[in-house]
């Protein structure tokens, strides 16, 4: 049976065989304490409205918490964070398009085509933790990943919140999928404890990394929304480190600064359902290769009325995408400024997928590749450093770090049309100030030893 499958057979099961055929998978809940108060559906209630409260008092943490952030050669930066009690430590994808954070659960947990690890990552096991909890039904929680699920039976029972399931949830990505149970658990970070951190216990994984995902978008089951923070930071290291667990870049969990910092506003995507009300849409107004002005289509700039279009920054995203009508303009301004100075090299490309690549003059010869610009809006510019943009991808030959639909074989489809991802901010420091609703980024040295 397929994963996919998998997840409809169980969200088509009756829950009450939902939840034997999943404690069957060496989940093990133990009893609540002696002192315990007795579980009642407004229980829940009253402690997410202490949480949000003390958060709505308290929102700007002066010693924001800070992460080391480690590039992997899979592609992705991952950050360690402590959960249950005892505290184990488990390694998470850094992702800013994605709401749910998600970790590999159970010793029955099944991953297809997932990417390569030198040793299989630790796996989240409810039964070792005192604090671990299933997600109820009627658990505010649940509607965070199920907004229109109702629960069985009469909605004025007084039945516990946890007496039924919330439903499994099925996560799916560009590039693959993951399903599972909900819970809450015991965060722990540096300088702070979060006591009903909501997350999805995985069961199984097709086409992901070979750790979790920490859910770093918008809404409210992200990690900044149950944190209560206005704000994050993180600065990525260079690719050149990539599995260099002797250097990492950094993450900050509320109370960074505005010094020396670009603002770029964010755009709300004219639709709220899921995943467009999950990214952070920037105003993007022009791209300039070697001072010149690439013609981008209206829907490069700006998203549609049915959410499509626009253009989003993402940290899960290696590199930056381009939808086709919006990458053709840019490859052949390329091609077009750096003339007959570098030859293409229609073997390199066909064996990297990247376009355009070009072949190097003769060792030690100064190369000339021209400057590639975002301009947004309000005049600001992001200046890109050529390292950040161009890659070398043979001993004589260099390609544009930038991907389309049609190098996949695959349709443009929907969506944003632009995505700029984490190997064009290298080394920069970005600051997603949510109260303000802004981008803050300065170009610096993010190497942290």
């Amino acid at each position: 049976m397929s994963p996919l499958s998998f997840i409809l057979f169980l969200f088509l099961l009756p829950l009450s065989t939902a939840l034997s055929s999943f404690l069957s998978l060496h989940l093990h809940y133990p009893p609540l304490p002696p002192n315990s108060p007795p579980s009642h559906p407004l229980h829940p209630l009253s402690i997410s409205s202490l949480i949000r409260a003390t958060s709505l008092k308290q929102p700007n943490n002066p010693h924001p918490s800070v992460s080391p952030l480690f590039p992997h050669s899979y592609g992705g930066y991952s950050l360690s964070l402590s959960l249950g009690s005892p505290p184990h430590t488990f390694s998470f994808l850094f992702d800013t398009a994605s709401h749910l954070s998600w970790l590999p659960c159970s010793h029955s947990f099944h991953c297809l085509h997932c990417s390569p690890s030198p040793s299989p990552p630790p796996l989240y096991l409810p039964n070792s933790s005192l604090s671990s909890r299933l997600v109820g039904c009627r658990n505010p929680s649940c509607y965070f990943i199920h907004p229109s699920h109702s629960c069985p039976g009469n909605p004025t029972d007084n039945a516990s919140s946890s007496s039924t399931l919330c439903p499994p949830y099925l996560l799916i990505y560009g590039s693959g999928s993951t399903g599972g149970l909900l819970m809450l658990e015991r965060l722990l970070l540096p300088g702070r404890v979060l006591r009903n951190f909501l997350f999805g216990c995985s069961l199984f994984s097709d086409r992901q990394p070979p750790a979790g995902l920490a859910g770093f978008g918008r809404g409210p089951s992200s990690l900044p929304s149950q944190l209560g923070i206005t704000s994050f930071a993180y600065c990525l290291i260079s690719r050149k480190f990539d599995d260099d667990s002797s250097v990492s870049g950094s993450l900050f969990l509320g109370g960074s600064t505005d010094r020396d910092l670009q603002f770029i506003p964010f755009v709300q995507n004219p639709t709220k359902s899921v995943p467009f009300s999950v990214y952070y849409y920037l105003a993007l107004r022009m791209i300039t290769i070697g001072g010149k002005n690439v013609k981008l289509p209206t829907k490069a700039l700006y998203p549609g009325p049915t959410g499509d279009g626009g253009t989003i920054i993402d940290s899960g995203t290696t590199f930056t995408y381009m939808e086709p009508t919006s990458f053709k303009p840019v490859m052949e301004m390329f091609t077009q400024v750096i003339g007959n100075r570098y030859n293409r090299s229609a073997h390199v490309e066909s064996r990297t997928g990247l376009k355009p690549c070009f072949i190097l003059p003769v060792k030690n010869s100064q190369v000339e590749l021209p400057e590639l610009v975002f301009h947004f809006k309000a005049g600001v510019e992001m200046r890109l450093p050529v390292e950040n943009y161009f890659v070398v991808a043979d001993a004589d030959a260099v390609c544009l770090t930038v991907v389309t639909d049609s190098l996949a074989g695959r349709g443009a489809g929907g969506g944003p049309s632009i995505i700029i991802g984490s190997f064009q901010q290298q080394n920069y420091y970005m600051v997603y100030d949510l109260a303000r609703e802004r981008l803050g980024f300065r170009q610096q040295n993010c190497v942290h030893h």
